[in-house]
């Protein structure tokens, strides 16, 4: 499992990440305080406080290279 902080502090930038990392298979977790959101629903998303970055816990085999650089722009 590998760990990275983003931010998600619009609407376009929210869509365009679920967009992103639904092309996976992997399973892809938010964690924001004490909630736990797969990071493929965007409802669970917008359930989250999005002004403040948000760690996103990537359950990959490797190392997920392929996955990290799809998720560039979001990592702060």
């Amino acid at each position: 499992m590998k760990t990275v902080q983003i931010s998600l502090n619009s609407i376009d930038k929210v869509k365009s990440f679920v967009n992103d990392i639904t092309r996976f298979d992997y399973d892809f977790d938010l964690v924001s305080g004490r909630y736990v959101i797969d990071a493929k629903s965007i409802m669970g998303i917008f359930s989250l406080d999005l002004s403040k970055p948000i760690a996103l816990n990537i359950h990959a085999e490797d190392d997920a290279e392929d996955v990290m650089k799809v998720l560039e722009q979001y990592i702060i």
